[in-house]
C-alpha cells in the first residue's frame, strides 16, 4: 500500500504501451450477490499454510534479489512469474501487460477464469510490488497471495460461476497505483462498463490488526460485513483514504469497488484492542514500508480469516 497523498513524495511516472492486455475484451456488469448463508456454505476455505507457504517463496525471491520485490527490479519479475506459473498451471488464461515507469519497466499480470458470462465480470486484484526498503510481505505479499490461493481454489473446486471470474496482481502500485491505472485506461468503455465489481486486497495480514473493510459500494461492503459478522468478528470502515491502493482506479472510472484491509502505520485505539485484542498505542504494522515487513510480520489469524473473507465474497458475487 502507497503512502497517502499527503505524505508521499510525487513521482513523474511516464507510461508507455509495450504489450496489449490479450485478456481485456472480457469484462463485466454487477453482479448480485447470492445469500449470505448460502454463499458461506458454498464457499471454499481457503488454508492458510498454503497462502503462507506463497508468502515464504514471495520472502525466497527477495532474499535472493537484493532483499525487495519493487518495481523494475529483479524480485518483482520473479513474483510474477512464480504466480503466473501458479495459474497457467491451474487452468487460467494469463495475460502479463507490459508498461514504463520511472525509467523501468513494470508488469501487471491478469488470469482469467474460463466460462462465466463475458458481460458480468467480478474481478479481485492486489499490488504484487513491494517498497525498495524491503520484502513487502504484508504490503501486499499478504493480498496477493491471498488472492492466488482464491484463484488456485476456483481451480481445484472446478467452479462454474454464472458471472466471469478475473483475478490480477499490479505493478507499481507503490508509485502511484501507476499499474492499475494503465490497465483501467487501456480498457474500452465497453469493456470498463462490464466489470461489475473490482474487490482489491492490500495488507491483509498485519502482525497487530484490524478489520477493516472498504466504504464504497454497498452490495460488495455488504458481502464483506456478512461474512465477519457470521464468525463473530466485527468491522469499522477503513478511512484512510480512496487513492491509497488499486481500486482508486477503477472507483475513478465509474467500476464498483470494495475491498479489506488490516491496518498499516496508524496507532491502534484501546477501543480497537478491546475489539479485536492486540497492543493498544501501537500501529497496526510497525514494519510498514520497512526491511523488517518479512515472512515474520504476518497474524495469522487475520491472514486465515481475511483470505476465507476473499473466497466467500467472489462466491457471493459470482453466483
Amino acid at each position: 500500500m502507497k503512502l497517502p497523498v499527503s505524505r508521499r513524495t510525487a513521482v513523474a511516472c511516464g507510461v508507455s504501451v509495450v504489450m496489449l492486455l490479450t485478456g481485456g475484451s472480457i469484462a463485466g456488469a454487477a453482479p448480485a450477490p447470492g445469500s449470505g448463508s448460502a454463499a458461506l456454505a458454498a464457499a471454499p476455505d481457503i488454508p492458510v499454510a498454503n497462502v503462507k507457504a506463497h508468502l515464504a517463496q514471495l520472502q525466497s525471491i527477495a532474499t535472493a534479489n537484493g532483499g525487495n520485490r519493487a518495481h523494475g527490479r529483479a524480485g518483482y519479475k520473479a513474483s510474477l512469474d512464480y504466480v503466473k506459473a501458479k495459474l497457467d498451471a491451474a487452468g487460467f488464461t494469463t495475460a502479463i501487460q507490459q508498461f514504463t515507469s520511472s525509467g523501468r519497466t513494470g508488469y501487471n499480470l491478469v488470469a482469467d477464469w474460463p466460462g462465466g458470462d463475458a458481460d458480468h465480470v467480478v474481478m479481485a486484484g492486489s499490488h504484487l510490488d513491494s517498497v525498495t526498503a524491503g520484502p513487502g510481505i504484508n504490503d501486499n505479499g499478504s493480498g496477493s497471495a491471498a488472492v492466488l490461493e482464491t484463484a488456485l481454489a476456483v481451480s481445484r473446486a472446478g467452479y462454474h460461476p454464472a458471472k466471469h471470474l478475473r483475478f490480477a496482481w499490479w505493478g507499481a502500485e507503490e508509485l502511484g497505483m501507476v499499474g492499475s491505472r494503465y490497465y483501467v485506461n487501456n480498457l474500452s468503455s465497453a469493456n470498463r462498463a462490464r466489470i461489475g465489481g473490482y474487490l482489491n486486497f492490500d495488507m491483509i495480514g498485519s502482525p497487530n490488526p484490524g478489520y477493516f473493510v472498504y466504504d464504497d459500494d454497498p452490495t460488495i461492503e455488504k458481502t464483506f460485513k456478512d461474512y465477519f459478522a457470521g464468525i463473530g468478528v466485527p468491522t469499522e470502515i477503513e478511512t484512510e483514504g480512496d487513492g491509497r491502493s488499486d481500486h482508486a482506479p477503477f472507483k475513478n472510472a465509474g467500476v464498483p469497488v470494495g475491498g479489506l484491509f488490516s491496518g498499516a502505520d496508524y496507532t491502534k485505539t484501546a477501543a480497537q484492542a478491546a475489539k479485536w485484542g492486540g497492543t493498544a498505542g501501537r500501529a497496526f504494522d510497525r514494519c510498514y514500508h520497512s526491511s523488517c515487513d518479512t515472512s515474520a510480520n504476518i497474524d495469522d489469524t487475520a491472514l486465515n480469516r481475511n483470505a476465507d473473507a476473499v473466497a466467500y465474497a467472489l462466491w457471493a458475487l459470482s453466483s
